[in-house]
Parts: C-alpha cells; sequence; structure tokens
C-alpha cells in the first residue's frame, strides 16, 4: 500500500509542476498553487524531487516563502485576482440564471479574500532601534532646543 501511495503523490507532484510550468505562460492559469502543492506531494513521496524543487533558481524562493511566511507575492496575487474576476465575468456573461454566478460569487470572493490578504513577503526587519512606546517624539530647532522645555 505504501508503494502506490508514494507513486500517487509522486503523480501528483509531477502533474502540478506541470501545469505550475504552464501557467508561467497562460495568466491566466496560476502558478503558485501547483507549486504548492507539487511541493506538498514531493515531501511526501520523493525527498529528491522535494529538495530539486526547493532548490530550483525560479521557483525555490517562492516555495521557502510560503513554507516559511505563508507568503504570496504580489504579481502573483495580482494575476491570481485578474483571473478571478475575468472568471467571474464570463459567468456573468454566459449564464441564464442566478444561481450560478451567485455560487461562483461567493466561492471567488472568498478565494480572493484569502489570497490578497497573505503577506506579500518575509518580514522585513526593522531598521534601527525601534522607539519605546511611550516616549514622546522629539523636535528640533536647530538652536540647541530639544523641544523639551528644559533650555540647551
Amino acid at each position: 500500500m505504501g508503494g502506490a501511495r508514494t507513486w500517487a503523490f509522486r503523480l501528483l507532484g509531477l502533474a502540478a509542476v506541470a501545469l505550475g510550468f504552464v501557467g508561467v505562460f497562460l495568466p491566466i492559469l496560476p502558478t503558485t498553487p501547483f507549486l504548492i502543492v507539487a511541493a506538498w506531494a514531493f515531501a511526501r513521496s520523493s525527498p529528491r524531487l522535494s529538495a530539486w524543487l526547493e532548490a530550483h533558481p525560479r521557483l525555490g524562493p517562492f516555495l521557502r516563502d510560503w513554507r516559511e511566511h505563508r507568503a504570496i507575492p504580489t504579481r502573483a496575487k495580482l494575476l491570481a485576482a485578474a483571473g478571478m474576476a475575468a472568471s467571474f465575468g464570463l459567468i456573468l456573461w454566459r449564464s441564464d440564471s442566478w444561481v450560478l454566478p451567485a455560487a461562483s460569487a461567493a466561492v471567488l470572493l472568498t478565494v480572493a479574500a484569502y489570497v490578497l490578504t497573505r503577506p506579500s513577503g518575509p518580514p522585513r526587519p526593522l531598521r534601527g532601534r525601534p522607539a519605546p512606546l511611550w516616549s514622546r517624539p522629539r523636535t528640533s530647532t536647530g538652536d540647541g532646543d530639544d523641544g523639551r522645555g528644559d533650555g540647551p
């Protein structure tokens, strides 16, 4: 049973990589979700393919950002939102009833909300030392007065 399961995960991962590769060239097909599925499937079936995907110069950084920070690049978010909007427009145009557009809108809005609320990258480090929350801002007039009213 384990061998068949391993092959099923490996096949799923390879199919997801193929769809992700096609998505690189077709803006309507998302790349990121397929690569996330491929990384998940390879982690369960093939350490070699998992390492290859994670070490890939173009794809690896996106996968590491997702694994470590659950981050989706801004470009991927915009393409996903545009694809969902275009799909919904097509559904509205071709639909004869309100049921399919209403169901599609519920699903697409839920997915769009999830995708658009993910961080766009890893958290950025703070520059310098952050000021304590209780400190007052200091003003400078350039004449030695630091704005505290206690003289130079």
